[in-house]
């Protein structure tokens, strides 16, 4: 669970395998984004905190792909609801049969750790049926230049905005429409291995954007 309080705006929020679920959860009741019977990709799902927000919202089935071995949760590895694609490189991987068999999937969550959204929200598209949907974590410590990173990989709040702003212009040109865009409550972490302060972070921010084909 979260090595960090609850912030208020998330008191009462289900409890999810890893705080992820709390940063998607917070954009599915602030930007209204309905999940309830659809077809769902979880790229980057680590211990599964985006797979188990969806399951919580009603997702029909989540495809949940990462390049771990062993480290998704149990309880969503034993259920029927989720495919797990371990050991498998999201901007590499090659859609499942099973997905284009379906049509494509309705919604691709990204929570890419060391990849721009440049790369990530191309790899999301391939999965994606015609006008299907992305969510993806932004994290501007992964997106600035080696110049802008601060003590321990963490940014000043006010270049982290600037960057995330940079790369939420740069979305349309990927072929995406956004639909809405929200600050997380749940701040991230620095870059690297390096420890950061207690209380200290990276803001983050999720978009909802849609395939524009």
């Amino acid at each position: 669970m979260p090595d960090q309080p609850i912030p208020d705006t998330l008191s009462g929020a289900p409890e999810f395998v890893s705080r992820g679920g709390l940063k998607l959860h917070h954009a599915i009741l602030e930007l209204n984004i309905p999940i309830e019977g659809r077809l769902c990709a979880d790229l980057g799902c680590s211990t599964g905190g985006f797979t188990d927000c969806l399951l919580h919202h009603g997702a029909r089935h989540v495809h949940s792909v990462d390049t771990a071995y062993g480290e998704f949760a149990w309880k969503l590895r034993t259920d029927e609801r989720v495919t797990i694609h371990e050991r498998t490189n999201a901007i590499h991987a090659e859609v499942p049969a099973e997905v284009i068999k379906a049509g494509g999937i309705d919604l691709v969550v990204i929570d890419l750790g060391w990849t721009r959204q440049s790369k990530a929200l191309p790899a999301a598209m391939k999965w994606l049926k015609p006008n299907g949907q992305i969510v993806s974590l932004v994290k501007p410590h992964y997106e600035a230049e080696q110049s802008e990173l601060g003590e321990q990989g963490v940014l000043e709040p006010e270049l982290a905005e600037r960057i995330a702003e940079r790369v939420r212009a740069e979305i349309p040109g990927l072929g995406l429409r956004e639909l809405g865009w929200t600050k997380s409550p749940v701040i991230g972490g620095a870059v690297g291995k390096r420890k950061k302060r207690k209380g200290k972070g990276n803001p983050e921010w999720l978009v909802w954007l849609e395939n524009k084909v």
